[in-house]
């Protein structure tokens, strides 16, 4: 699930890229028609800058979001375990008539 979820996160940045290249290439062919002094690997080089600060600013972001996910996780866990030791200690102190009640492991609770 986690492999998809990556894929499609890249998938969406890279026809992002695609977008953002098309679009500056419209722009600079729009706003600097080809004139003289001016080449093709000019032009290249400003769509190559371009596209090196998207893709710093898409990095940061990245990792920006990883830390964030990161921390969240960190949380969940510790909730986890907090959890474990409640559902621990309450099993042991409840009667056994009360923890016949309770679905077996593997089995799906009730809706």
């Amino acid at each position: 699930m986690q492999t998809k979820l990556i894929s499609s996160s890249y998938s969406s940045i890279m026809n992002k890229q695609d977008l953002l290249r098309e679009v500056v290439v419209k722009y600079i062919d729009y706003f600097y028609p080809v004139a003289s002094g001016t080449s093709a690997v000019a032009i290249d080089n400003k769509i190559e800058q371009a596209m090196d600060l998207v893709k710093s600013h898409l990095m940061f972001a990245v990792r920006e979001e990883v830390e964030v996910l990161k921390e969240r996780i960190a949380e969940l866990m510790e909730r986890i375990n907090q959890l474990e030791v409640e559902n621990t200690y309450l099993r042991a102190h409840a009667s056994q008539d009360t923890l016949a009640q309770l679905p077996a492991a593997g089995a799906k609770p009730p809706p």
